[in-house]
């Protein structure tokens, strides 16, 4: 038997969450086509045949404009220099470059920086995701062949995660890579994190989606009360930005912008509780929010501190049925003990083994 912790590293907007859904089968992190999406490490348990995978999805590496731009990016390198194996993830950008200014770096040089952010010693695949959209795949192997002198890859590999393909030999290679123990988790469990931090993400999702310019890096989502029935909850939520103007665009003319994320949300939710669900938005201004460490925290991106293994904080937790007696109780978001391990259409709660 095989288990270890993963981490999915690389630069923003190169699949990464799309990768962990993939090898999920759920869309358990939120997905979109702007950059830094991603601003939480998010756990989510692959398993397999004498194996069990423990991958976490880590926020983009970019050069950071603000105090949450430092988190994420600490996050994702703590992440990376923890893990038993690190799957460092690029696309073929690195083989196509856009056109650039002569002082800035390359695409390669990016990636091979962030190599050298994670030990020599440590065991890492390389994939290069989107090689569906590379016409002519002989441009491919110069790259790889350069990314394999820069750093000792036990494997690289050439993928596409929009198509299925390649998916399986990653796999592969990374069971190989790990170490032998027995299961960190119990076979049921998806992810460790609570309900609530998953609510809070697909309504920023939804915002993601609506949005464009500097607005969807400007919110952030708090969870005001989180009532969770057996047959609906209730949920009231309150999405930050920094500026008026901000406010002003998310609610819509008439609220017809805020009730679109509103039932875009409600719908995501619904379906990963798999029970009604009634939800309400409030749209607050909260003046420079990504720079104040205090505010940071208070919305759950509190600074790392340096991440143990996900294997070194095993705790034996009792399993917990979904009628428990504090179901109904407001709880804030990072203390709820419940973590979501459901597929879709399925409700189950679990916990470390």
């Amino acid at each position: 038997m095989r288990f270890g912790t993963i981490a999915i590293v690389g630069r923003s907007n190169v699949g990464k969450s799309t990768f962990l859904n993939r090898v999920l089968g759920e869309p358990l992190a939120i997905v979109s086509p702007l950059p830094q999406t991603t601003r939480d490490n998010v756990l989510g348990v692959v398993h397999r045949d004498g194996a069990q995978l423990a991958f976490l999805d880590t926020p983009g590496v970019h050069q950071p404009r603000s105090e949450l731009g430092r988190r994420m990016n600490a996050s994702a390198l703590d992440a990376a220099r923890t893990a038993d194996v690190v799957l460092f993830m690029t696309d073929i950008s690195a083989v196509t470059p856009p056109k650039k200014h002569a002082k800035d770096k390359s695409v390669q040089e990016l990636d091979q920086e962030l190599f050298a952010t994670v030990p020599a010693d440590a065991v890492a695949v390389l994939a290069v995701n989107k090689v569906d959209a590379l016409r002519d795949k002989s441009k491919l192997l110069p790259v790889l062949v350069a990314y394999q002198e820069k750093r000792n890859f036990s494997a690289l590999i050439p993928i596409s995660v929009k198509l299925d393909d390649g998916i399986e030999l990653v796999l592969d290679a990374l069971v190989a890579a790990l170490p032998e123990g027995g299961l960190g988790f119990d076979e049921d469990t998806l992810t460790d994190r609570p309900t609530s931090f998953f609510v809070r993400e697909y309504i920023r999702e939804q915002v993601l989606l609506a949005m464009r310019g500097e607005i969807p890096h400007a919110v952030a989502v708090s969870i005001d009360e989180f009532a969770e029935g057996p047959k609906t909850s209730s949920i009231k939520a309150t999405v930050h930005v920094e500026k008026v103007g901000q406010r002003k665009i998310i609610i819509g003319t008439g609220g017809l912008q805020i009730k679109a994320i509103r039932v875009g949300a409600q719908k995501r939710i619904a379906e990963l509780l798999g029970h009604k669900v009634h939800l309400e938005l409030f749209v607050r201004v909260t003046p420079q929010w990504k720079s104040m460490p205090r505010q940071l925290a208070e919305l759950g991106y509190e600074a790392p501190v340096g991440l143990a293994k996900v294997a070194a904080r095993t705790r034996s937790v009792p399993r917990r049925g979904r009628n428990d007696a504090d179901r109904g109780r407001r709880r804030p978001p990072e203390r709820r003990q419940e973590h979501v391990v459901q597929s879709l259409g399925r409700q189950e709660i679990g916990h470390r083994r």
